[in-house]
């Protein structure tokens, strides 16, 4: 199963949480709350009714604070820097500041956009700051100046769940912090939605003036709605500049005129509110206080978990005494009241030096562990735990590191971490799948062992109440697919055919002249020729290789290769990753008859035509591969039974659409001289992926050697799913090219393919094994690129390109000299 510990990302539903919902939809009519009738009343005071009950959670009333609901956490933060009464630069009054702790999140920082065009300076202020403020008291004159200030921090970091004191709220209101030094009546902004996913929130006591919360990382459902909740004293002072339905009293359309509803609530709420998602509030609470006794519990609960993890974390060291883990934390994690369950990490070798996270993550993915990596939208802790200056951020972005993406080290230095977290419903159990996994891919050959029983056990199994299920059996987890490794069996896929592409013969030899005339087919002195020793297109993405001989090139790479694609019901690609089947699919063109055959043991053969299908029956959808938007068309029912059968789910094969055949990479295009030309057909990343022989012997004898079994090459090969292979002298030469000629074809290399844990997947029988993923990573130096990205440089020639089995290669080094060959002294070949 899968061992999930993003609960800081989102919190997973339970399925009675669902059950309860949609059983109260099927026996209740919810209209709109904005009419009268019958169903819009219910639906209306349901609405109140779980205002109050958020009121309860949260130990307040009515009396004292009101409730907004918006889109999230985020929505409920714009919200506050447009509507507060900031007093701007340049009037006769003192003006407003906002200051900002630094371990924020982004949707905090970004609300400086909106005070800047507003004329109001943000401050930020860094957490030992705060410490000090203390200093920044105002003489007696002064403290009359009723200027509104706002300061923002998170009651819990979403970076290393350090809970920052919840006393600031009164002190900074009272005067006793000022986290700047100057005249003014300051309002406190208390982010809690990381806090309130794992801890209890008495707003009785501490009286934020304004809390943003996300339900989803309580509840896990609903997505999609957030609350801002807000102090009666200062609601009346918050401004507003747009009114949307529901939000008037009265208004005229023909002159200037507009009168806000009395009620808060209804004044910021633009719009019909998301009334079924607020209905199942309801039952998120009613569920979260049956499974678990309430936040209290779930408090102790995670904290246990985290404690455990952190103390058996903190003590792996390798043979040599260094760690195996350097964590980003600000206490000992012995205290709830000041750490929350999160734990961030960067994994290191046994030199000290940082293992990119999105090594790790891809290692975790093999062992199903969903783990979060990056900065989490917290730039400033980011900076501040892995001591990143202003000036490292800029150069990473020169560098083609931008928020979100994989490139984990820059320099040899990282650009962010790997985030653990803990939530009700996580066990002991995901606890050490957890460390058994950094265990296994990091001290390999220890004995070392994991105790079951400690003073941290003992703390967390008393933590769950008798009178209450487990939380770990409660119920079972709908939100998340379970995906194993599947007993496959032994079955091979069907043969493939080597076919070669006949042109029309009254082409062939015009052709054939063509080609040697543009050619250059003299060897490289005083070594062996580089030459293309198979070929593959995959025409079926993520589905089985076909190989040939000879083949046309087309605008987007080789003819056909990825025109298709399976996706599920919801029109979404899959890939190995989540349906390792799909290797046992066996497609195969027939040019000649102008179709493709798709064979799979157990099912009949099946054909679909390589005409395009443009009749009116056509249906056209936009999907996406790897973020970017492609037009497609389904190929229709009769297809989508047959993957359907085989994958044992519902899918469909689609087609990329000819009217959509420009589609331009720009992340892998990028430095190549006529970018805006290239087209790209279903790949993930560039028209063509190489790999080189040389390269795979020698990874096959690093490999063989863990497995301690033999590992036939032709099974690597197939592994990284290559469609040029090449035989080279010398191992990962092929990493220091710039361009290739094959023959008459020009190719640019684009860079270095980082490998996923598809590798990780027999091509033969289905069967994953974690260890390739992790031989390739350690044979690598902690790297997982093996083969390289080509793009085709468009010929100019009016005949069409054909790569043929045999043709030379002839590479130019990235220095642009071409690349020399080893002397018959020095000549080697690796594996």
């Amino acid at each position: 199963g899968i061992t999930y510990l993003d609960h800081a990302g989102s919190a997973l539903f339970p399925e009675s949480l669902l059950k309860a919902f949609t059983d109260d939809l099927r026996n209740n009519v919810y209209g709109n709350p904005h009419s009268q009738n019958i169903s819009s009343k219910l639906t209306y005071d349901t609405i109140e009714h779980v205002r109050y009950r958020i009121l309860q959670y949260f130990h307040t009333t009515a009396e004292d604070y009101t409730i907004i609901f918006t889109s999230g956490c985020t929505a409920a933060l714009k919200l506050v820097a447009e509507a507060f009464p900031w007093i701007p630069e340049g009037t006769k009054q003192p003006s407003s500041r906002f200051c900002y702790l630094t371990d924020s999140h982004t949707s905090v920082v970004g609300m400086r956009g909106i005070t800047a065009s507003m004329n109001v300076l943000s401050v930020p202020i860094k957490p030992k700051e705060i410490l000090l403020s203390e200093k920044n008291r105002l003489p007696a004159e002064e403290q009359n100046c009723m200027t509104p200030h706002l300061f923002s921090y998170p009651a819990q970091s979403n970076f290393s769940g350090t809970k920052y004191p919840l006393s600031w709220i009164q002190d900074i209101k009272s005067g006793k912090l000022r986290p700047i030094k100057i005249p003014g009546k300051w309002f406190v902004l208390l982010d809690a939605a990381s806090y309130v996913s794992s801890s209890p929130l008495d707003l009785g006591v501490h009286q934020a003036d304004f809390i943003p919360i996300s339900f989803y990382k309580i509840f896990g459902f609903p997505t999609g709605l957030g609350a801002l909740l807000v102090t009666n004293r200062i609601a009346p002072l918050l401004r507003k500049t747009y009114f949307g339905g529901g939000t008037a009293a009265a208004y005229l359309a023909g002159e200037d005129f507009y009168f806000p509803r009395k009620s808060i609530a209804e004044r910021f709420e633009d719009g019909t509110v998301s009334f079924l998602d607020i209905i199942a509030l309801k039952h998120g609470f009613d569920v979260l206080e049956k499974l678990t006794g309430g936040m209290e519990k779930i408090k102790q609960h995670t904290f246990a978990l985290a404690h455990y993890t952190y103390t058996m974390l903190s003590a792996l060291k390798y043979a040599n005494g260094a760690p195996v883990v350097r964590i980003y934390s600000d206490t000992d994690f012995s205290n709830p009241d000041v750490q929350g369950p999160i734990i961030n990490f960067n994994v290191l070798d046994d030199n000290g030096e940082v293992i990119g996270f999105s090594q790790v993550d891809k290692m975790a993915s093999l062992y199903n562990i969903h783990v979060r990596t990056g900065c989490f939208c917290n730039t400033g802790a980011c900076q501040m735990h892995l001591n990143i200056s202003n000036g490292d951020i800029q150069r990473n972005l020169q560098a083609g590191h931008v928020c979100g993406d994989d490139i984990d080290l820059v320099d040899g230095r990282p650009t962010g971490s790997v985030r653990i977290s803990f939530g009700y419903m996580s066990s002991f159990e995901d606890a050490q799948t957890f460390l058994k996994f950094i265990i296994a891919t990091r001290l390999p050959e220890s004995d070392t062992e994991i105790p079951f029983q400690s003073s941290v056990t003992k703390l967390m199994t008393e933590s769950v109440p008798d009178d209450h299920p487990s939380f770990n059996n409660a119920d079972k987890l709908s939100l998340i697919p379970r995906i194993s490794d599947r007993e496959l069996g032994n079955n091979s896929s069907a043969t493939k055919k080597t076919v070669s592409w006949q042109p029309p013969e009254a082409e062939a030899e015009s052709i054939r002249a063509a080609v040697s005339e543009t050619a250059v087919p003299t060897c490289r002195r005083g070594g062996k020729p580089i030459t293309v020793t198979n070929i593959y297109l995959y025409p079926i993405k993520s589905c089985s290789a076909f190989e040939v001989t000879e083949w046309p090139v087309g605008i987007q790479g080789l003819l056909y290769d990825r025109n298709w694609m399976v996706v599920n019901q919801n029109g979404v690609c899959m890939t190995q990753k989540q349906e390792p089947r799909l290797c046992l699919v066996n497609p195969s063109i027939d040019l000649k008859k102008k179709v493709m055959v798709i064979q799979a043991e157990g099912m009949d053969p099946i054909s679909v035509s390589l005409e395009e299908n443009t009749g009116k029956e056509t249906v056209i959808c936009e999907s996406k591969v790897c973020s970017h938007r492609v037009k497609t068309y389904d190929c229709g029912e009769r297809i989508a039974d047959w993957f359907s059968l085989f994958l044992g789910r519902p899918c469909r094969l689609i087609r990329q659409s000819s009217d959509m055949k420009n589609r331009s990479n720009q992340k892998n295009t990028k430095g190549l001289a006529s970018a805006t030309n290239i087209s790209l057909s279903l790949v993930n990343e560039a028209q063509y992926l190489l790999i080189n022989v040389a390269s795979i012997l020698q990874l096959k004898e690093y490999i063989s050697a863990r497995l301690e079994e033999p590992l036939e090459i032709e099974e690597l090969i197939q592994r990284f799913r290559a469609n040029i292979v090449i035989s080279a002298p010398e191992s990962f030469e092929e990493e220091e090219w710039a361009e290739i000629s094959i023959g008459a074809l020009q190719f640019q290399v684009v860079g270095p393919c980082s490998r996923c844990q598809i590798i990780c997947i027999d091509q033969q029988s289905g069967e994953r094994n974690k260890e390739f993923l992790q031989s390739l990573s350690a044979a690598r130096g902690r790297k997982t690129n093996f083969g390289i990205y080509l793009m085709n440089q468009t010929s100019r020639s009016s005949f069409p390109d054909i790569l043929s089995v045999g043709s030379q290669v002839l590479p130019v080094l990235k220095e642009n000299t071409e690349i020399q060959p080893p002397t018959s002294s020095e000549e080697k070949y690796s594996g």
